[in-house]
């Protein structure tokens, strides 16, 4: 059974006396998930639609650092698919997903994230998001047209959002549901920070230093797939932020090995026919 974001506000029952029967959740498996666990998907579950479902699935493209990426508790293999209501995790390793609409997400070091048909929802660590994927927090809900955005989400379930380009609009959330306080529009060089119930704290500029610490960390360094959405970033810090030093990228293959010299051969006279 599907139940629509406006019934549910309505009766407003506690995650207690919520069954998983009573939303049909048990053929997807979630009776391991615990309390925290059946939020979270109902949290997805629940969320109108956005226009594309830019978050069911989802490949991994990338994995640095070691093997420490999992689906669903597994360590997963470079384009090994997930799909909603999976989680990807990571320990010790980093890694990069890529969506059907054609974005791409950077998974930092010790994050997860719970694939969804809206959005995907990040429940702790970093991502960074290049492209049309929309992301969610227990407390907010993010809607996107195509931009580069990193998404963090602290130990406190605090959340803090930086537009590096392009705009994201932001649902403040409190336990799934929307705080009525309207959507905060949040423009690249941006960074807006939530507190765990839904409540904005702070809205501030990225500055040069924001930047040069974003392009030279984990979500960037090491990667050897483009984002697909870079072109546009690098344009605007060219425009807006020229003094920030651009990654260079690493090449796509390995390095061609030495070409061996070729020996010159005696020329040979050959008789002229014209």
């Amino acid at each position: 059974m599907r139940l629509g974001l406006t019934s549910f506000a309505l009766k407003r029952p506690s995650l207690e006396s919520l069954s998983l029967e009573s939303f049909g959740l048990e053929s997807l498996g979630l009776e391991r998930l615990g309390l925290a666990g059946l939020a979270g998907a109902l949290l997805l579950t629940l969320l109108p639609p956005l226009p594309a479902r830019s978050a069911e699935r989802a490949v991994i493209q990338e994995i640095l650092d070691g093997d420490q990426l999992f689906v669903d508790g597994q360590k997963a293999r470079v384009n090994q698919q997930a799909t909603a209501p999976d989680d990807v995790s990571t320990k010790a390793s980093r890694g990069a997903l890529a969506f059907p609409a054609g974005a791409v997400g950077r998974i930092n070091r010790f994050s997860r994230m719970r694939l969804g048909q809206s959005c995907f929802l990040l429940e702790s660590g970093q991502v960074l998001v290049s492209g049309k994927a929309a992301g969610c927090t227990r407390s907010a809900r993010l809607s996107v047209r195509g931009t580069n955005y990193l998404l963090e989400v602290d130990e406190q379930g605090e959340s803090e959002l930086s537009v590096l380009e392009g705009t994201v609009e932001v649902e403040p959330l409190k336990d799934g549901i929307p705080t009525g306080s309207g959507p905060t529009t949040v423009q690249a060089g941006q960074k807006l920070r939530l507190s765990a119930q839904g409540v904005i704290l702070a809205l501030l500029g990225l500055s040069s230093g924001d930047y040069d610490a974003i392009l030279r960390g984990p979500l960037f360094d090491g990667f050897r797939l483009p984002l697909p959405n870079y072109g546009s970033l690098e344009s605007y810090l060219r425009r807006y932020q020229p003094s920030v030093s651009l990654p260079v990228s690493p090449p796509l293959g390995p390095p061609l090995a030495p070409s061996l010299p070729t020996p010159s051969l005696p020329s040979i006279g050959l008789p002229r026919l014209f």
